[in-house]
């Protein structure tokens, strides 16, 4: 089977040598166990600008640094500017949506454009989910986010992936409960690139097209299974959309069929929020305003985790091919939200 750990997270309030050992020891019994481990990571319990996140790219360590208010990202905006390997949100649980917060997107999109990949609008997300950039510190210890599209790739049937990721995760469970300071499995389905990554491939496979896919519930059946299956759950545990991070979810949103409702739709009964979804240098700021509003009253009124990551590369308008550079993002050509 296609094992494959998306990520290994550390939760730390300083960083030492002793972690960069932890990291490697955990990695190393999960490969001998036939993982396939693609990134290790330590997030911070507090934004640190003098930390070097090159040293940690270098030792291939994603560095992630919780989550911040505006005041407190208005403090460390220029650093994290020009941050290669630093990973944050804003959470906007509670806050009265202005322009002020939609600047700081527009910021990085002037400046940085490649660090819009590594920064997202939280709404009450949880504590101690491995996935970047929605990650934050809640006590000292490690969870583990899986790739479990990959074991989808021999299945002909929803019941019968399901039963796959079941298993990895029982198995997994018993390997990481002897380490000290295991916190849980955080089972959201994480899809990347095409055909065995996809979750929108597998999708087709056993179900025709992506469309007609919408209006069943498939997704509210994956959702139900990965919330009372995991046998030690931690983080957000839901079904995530990243819209150019699954490459045939990037085609379908090229063909006009993964507009921005339909996102919102598929998020508020089974998934995760808006993720990796492209956005113009030339799009209207108030309907993004009005979009994470309309999240915020979502993930209140649901009592739901939600966040919204737009992407940009910088340059493309509406209706231009967009150039990220970025191997984990599908050039598309961009329509207006």
């Amino acid at each position: 089977m296609n094992k494959v750990i998306r990520t290994i997270c550390l939760f730390r309030k300083n960083i030492t040598d002793q972690d960069y050992k932890t990291l490697d020891e955990i990695s190393s019994v999960l490969e001998k166990n036939g993982f396939i481990v693609q990134t290790k990571r330590i997030c911070l319990s507090k934004y640190n600008s003098k930390i070097d996140d090159n040293e940690l790219l270098n030792k291939n360590i994603l560095l992630g640094l919780g989550s911040l208010s505006l005041s407190e990202l208005k403090e460390i905006l220029g650093d994290f500017v020009i941050s290669n390997n630093k990973n944050i949100n804003l959470d906007l649980s509670k806050e009265n949506i202005t322009n002020e917060h939609i600047d700081i997107l527009f910021k990085i999109i002037k400046e940085k454009p490649s660090n819009t990949f590594n920064f997202t609008y939280s709404f009450n997300t949880p504590d101690s989910s491995p996935y970047f950039p929605s990650a934050k510190y809640g006590l000292d210890g490690f969870s583990v986010g899986l790739q479990p599209t990959d074991l989808a790739e021999d299945c002909s049937s929803l019941e019968g992936w399901l039963e796959k990721v079941k298993a990895v995760w029982e198995e997994l469970n018993l390997i990481l409960k002897k380490f000290d300071g295991y916190l849980g499995i955080d089972s959201s389905i994480a899809p990347i690139f095409e055909e065995k990554g996809s979750l929108i491939n597998f999708i087709k496979k056993i179900g025709g097209n992506f469309n007609d896919s919408v209006l069943t519930d498939i997704y509210t059946k994956i959702t139900k299974f990965i919330k009372e299956n995991n046998p030690k759950p931690i983080g957000l545990c839901g079904l995530m959309f990243p819209c150019l991070e699954d490459f045939e979810l990037a085609d379908e949103y090229e063909k006009g069929n993964f507009s921005i409702e339909r996102n919102i739709f598929l998020s508020l009964h089974s998934g995760l929020g808006i993720d990796t979804y492209p956005i113009a240098v030339d799009q209207n700021k108030e309907k993004i305003i009005g979009i994470l509003r309309l999240i915020q009253q979502l993930s209140n009124k649901y009592d739901k985790p939600l966040s919204v990551r737009f992407v940009s590369d910088g340059k493309a308008k509406i209706g231009e091919k967009t150039d990220f550079k970025n191997q984990y993002l599908k050039d598309i050509v961009v329509r207006e939200v």
